[in-house]
């Protein structure tokens, strides 16, 4: 991740200027084990967001597609990027992620599958796999909310990051591979990031 830490040391302070991050909660960041960065998702940002708001390398899925185009592909790769078929389960993508949490690593994940700009993250729907691939790496999950006026990116319009304190694997309550234990679980999940929100942005 070398490549990954240059580019972070050159740009941070760059976007944390222009798109005027405030962060809270950064002392309840795991310093050692491998964890999910699991954040609502309102825009293309908020990968850069997430990325200068934690103090460990973080890395991302990446629509297939763009591993195919020269140039992208090895740039991508560096910064941490792996691939990923979207609309379809992607069984590799899924034991890759797995792999690196339980090797230690942070990988960024956003529970609602897509972007949902203007729209409040206590409205829209959740996919289950945060709880699936908590549960079978062990790895504790990392509850951030990125929040921002009528959560649309603009910038220097401030974005509130709020990380909030880990949750571990064994507090999801899932006892076998069921789609109804992924599913609350991810609820449970998407709550403790939902419950963040603040009611009034300075």
């Amino acid at each position: 991740m070398k490549f990954y830490r240059i580019v972070y040391k050159l740009l941070s302070g760059f976007f944390r200027f222009l798109l005027r991050i405030e962060i809270t909660g950064q002392e309840n960041e795991p310093e050692q084990t491998g964890y999910l960065a699991c954040a609502n998702h309102i825009s293309n940002w908020d990968v850069i967001i997430l990325a200068v708001s934690l103090k460990r390398p973080v890395q991302f899925f990446a629509k297939a597609e763009l591993f195919k185009i020269p140039l992208l592909k090895q740039l991508i790769t560096a910064l941490g990027a792996f691939p990923a078929e979207r609309g379809a389960a992607d069984l590799g993508a899924l034991k890759n992620t797995i792999s690196l949490l339980q090797k230690g690593d942070v990988v960024g994940f956003f529970p609602q599958g897509t972007r949902r700009p203007g729209t409040d993250p206590k409205n829209t729907a959740v996919k289950s796999g945060v709880a699936m691939i908590a549960h079978r790496s062990g790895c504790p999950v990392l509850p951030i909310l990125i929040q921002t006026k009528n959560y649309k990116i603009r910038p220097f319009r401030k974005v509130f990051v709020s990380i909030g304190k880990p949750i571990e694997a064994a507090e999801l309550a899932i006892d076998k591979n069921a789609k109804e234990q992924y599913a609350k679980a991810s609820a449970f999940v998407f709550s403790h990031i939902t419950d963040m929100e603040k009611e009034e942005l300075s």
